[in-house]
């Protein structure tokens, strides 16, 4: 593999992160008669069909084809977006015709985490769909793209559990949602789905929902006595929590507003005592 003290990238350093011997993998950039790159995730089964018949003449193919196959997309220009990967277990020899050689493919989890978001850059010989060994591992890296955007769907349609919150106070795919709940303050329930009993709680601090959730994301408890008595007796308990948004303030609205709205859920949902989960 060529090195670059620019810091450059090319697929030589994926497969070599992965544990890959480059003349263990073969790289093919399908053109798909012009087919959108979430059209080709759509092929499903179609896609391995494509992939795995391969003609008996002017194949790009050597005769006895790599185990890792790893299938681009061409896009624009050169470039090439990741669709899938598989393992070949094989030519199916009892497939075959005299025009066409059918390989066993079966999908593989390689560079999985990379789908839809790994972008390289063929060579001019575009004509030369597939590489192997040296000329695949110096094939450039363009992009690793990021994935693909949650969409917030509402302040009245956020219903998430713990393991849920979690990613959307820290996953980068939750920015449209990070930058909704750090817009607003309010009131929220906590139900614990084990018990069926509820907290009502008040988001009134720098980054309204986001900042005092992330609280929740990071201890399991938010410094609340009754969640942190739980949170005592099993670690694991938390993963029982449900968070949802009971009321929305602008982040200018007055303290007592949103202080008199928490103490209305409080008496409405009769969270206070044996029956619930707050303390005050």
């Amino acid at each position: 593999m060529n090195s670059d003290s620019t810091g450059k990238l090319n697929l030589g350093h994926l497969f070599r992160a992965a544990g890959l011997d480059p003349d263990d993998v073969i790289v093919i950039r399908h053109t798909a008669r012009g087919l959108a790159a979430d059209a080709a995730m759509a092929w499903g089964e179609s896609l391995r069909d494509y992939t795995r018949t391969q003609g008996r003449r002017y194949s790009k193919l050597p005769k006895v084809p790599p185990r890792i196959w790893l299938v681009f997309l061409g896009t624009t220009g050169l470039l090439g977006r990741f669709i899938t990967a598989y393992e070949n277990q094989g030519e199916i020899e009892s497939e075959g015709t005299d025009v066409q050689r059918f390989f066993d493919l079966t999908p593989s989890e390689i560079f999985s985490a990379h789908k839809d978001r790994l972008v390289i850059e063929w060579t001019a010989d575009s004509v030369n769909w597939a590489k192997v060994g040296e000329q695949a591992e110096n094939i450039p890296i363009v992009e690793i793209a990021d994935r693909a955007q949650v969409p917030f769907p509402g302040f009245d349609s956020i219903i998430v559990d713990f393991e849920t919150l979690q990613k959307v106070t820290a996953d980068s795919r939750y920015r449209e949602w990070q930058a909704a709940l750090a817009s607003v303050k309010g009131v929220y329930l906590i139900a614990d789905m084990s018990t069926r009993r509820l907290y009502v709680g008040k988001a009134d601090g720098a980054d309204g929902f986001l900042g005092r959730w992330s609280e929740y994301a990071k201890t399991g408890h938010g410094g609340n006595a009754a969640l942190r008595e739980l949170d005592n007796i099993d670690l694991t308990h938390r993963r029982h929590f449900q968070f949802s948004i009971l009321q929305v303030f602008s982040p200018n609205a007055p303290a007592r507003q949103i202080d008199d709205a928490e103490t209305h859920y409080k008496r409405v949902l009769l969270t206070r005592g044996e029956s619930g989960l707050n303390r005050n």
